[in-house]
C-alpha cells in the first residue's frame, strides 16, 4: 500500500491565502486592520521560535502584529494588568500568551484574565463550554481544529469512522475527541492508564497521537490504511520527531502526517482563522 504523506504546510498556506483574500476585502470595505497581540514572558528559546512564526503569519495574512517581551521575573499581578490593557483596547482583537509560563505564574489565572472574544487560542472556559456544548459561538483550540481541517482538506472522511485518540490533554487530546464527535466519529481515547493500548490503536480509521513521547507508535499499532495524524513535536539528538514513528508506519497506513511539517503549520493557520473571527465578532462583522 502506497502511504499518502499529508502536507500540513502546503494546506496552511491554502488557508492563509484564503484568510489574506478575507483580509485585503473587509479592509477596502473601511474596515480596520486586524490586529494579533502576543505575550512572550522570558527567553525560553522554544518560545521565541513560535512566537516569531506566529508574527511571520500575521505578515503573511494581512494582521498586524503586536509582541510584548516581559522579563522571566515579572510578577503575575504585572501580567494580568497588561492582559486587561489589552481586553480593553478596542484595537486588538485577539490576545495570546505564549505558553509554558514560569512557575510563579498561574497559567489558570492567565488564561481566565483573556477575555473570551479575544481568546483566540481558545483556551478560555467560555470557549472551552461552547466547544463541548457545539453551539459555535467560541474558537476553536488551534491544534485541534488544524486535526480536523488536515483531514477535510485531505479527502479522509471522518463520519462514521471509529477514532483513537491517543492523549487526554485539555490542549489537543479532549477538544480533538470533542471535534471527531462532532463530525459524527465514534470516538475512543487513550491515555496513560488505558489497558490494550496496541489493540485499540489498530482498530483506529483514525489514529490522533498527541502524547509528548517520541515515537511512542509504531507500524505494529497501525491499522492498514488508516489515517495517523502526529501531534507530537519532540525534540531528541537526531533532530524534531513526532510521538509515531513515521517510516515503520510507510506502507501500512493510508495517510500520515510528517514531522515537522504536518499538524504544526496548520496550529499556526488555525490561529490566523481564530483571529479573523475574533475580528469579525467585535466588528459586527457577519
Amino acid at each position: 500500500m502506497e502511504t499518502k504523506i499529508i502536507d500540513g504546510k502546503q494546506i496552511a498556506k491554502e488557508i492563509r491565502i484564503e484568510l489574506k483574500k478575507e483580509t485585503k476585502r473587509l479592509m477596502a470595505e473601511g474596515y480596520p486592520q486586524p490586529k494579533l497581540s502576543v505575550i512572550l514572558v522570558g527567553n525560553d528559546p522554544a518560545s521565541e521560535t513560535y512566537v516569531r512564526n506566529k508574527i511571520k503569519a500575521c505578515e503573511k495574512v494581512g494582521v498586524e502584529s503586536e509582541q510584548i517581551l516581559m522579563d522571566a521575573s515579572v510578577s503575575e499581578e504585572a501580567l494580568l494588568s497588561e492582559i486587561q490593557r489589552l481586553n480593553e483596547d478596542p484595537s486588538v482583537n485577539g490576545i495570546l500568551v505564549q505558553l509554558p509560563l514560569p512557575k510563579h505564574i498561574s497559567v489558570d489565572r492567565v488564561i481566565e484574565t483573556i477575555d473570551p472574544k479575544k481568546d483566540v487560542d481558545g483556551f478560555h472556559i467560555q470557549n472551552v463550554g461552547s466547544l463541548t456544548v457545539g453551539d459555535g459561538k467560541g474558537y476553536v483550540p488551534c491544534t485541534p481544529g488544524g486535526v480536523i481541517e488536515l483531514l477535510k482538506r485531505s479527502d479522509i472522511p471522518i463520519d462514521g469512522k471509529q477514532c483513537v485518540v491517543v492523549g487526554r490533554s485539555n490542549l489537543v487530546g479532549k477538544p480533538a475527541a470533542i471535534l471527531l464527535l462532532r463530525e459524527n466519529g465514534t470516538v475512543t481515547v487513550c491515555h496513560s492508564h488505558t489497558k490494550n493500548l496496541k489493540e485499540i490503536c489498530q482498530s483506529a480509521d483514525i489514529l490522533v497521537v498527541a502524547i509528548g513521547k517520541a515515537h511512542f507508535l509504531s507500524g505494529e499499532e497501525i491499522k492498514e490504511g488508516a489515517a495517523v495524524i502526529d501531534v507530537g513535536i519532540n525534540r531528541t539528538e537526531a533532530g524534531l520527531v513526532g510521538d509515531v514513528d513515521t517510516e515503520s508506519c510507510m506502507g501500512i497506513a493510508g495517510a500520515i502526517t510528517p514531522v515537522p511539517g504536518g499538524v504544526g503549520p496548520m496550529t499556526i493557520a488555525m490561529l490566523m482563522k481564530n483571529t479573523l473571527a475574533a475580528y469579525r465578532v467585535q466588528n459586527h462583522i457577519q
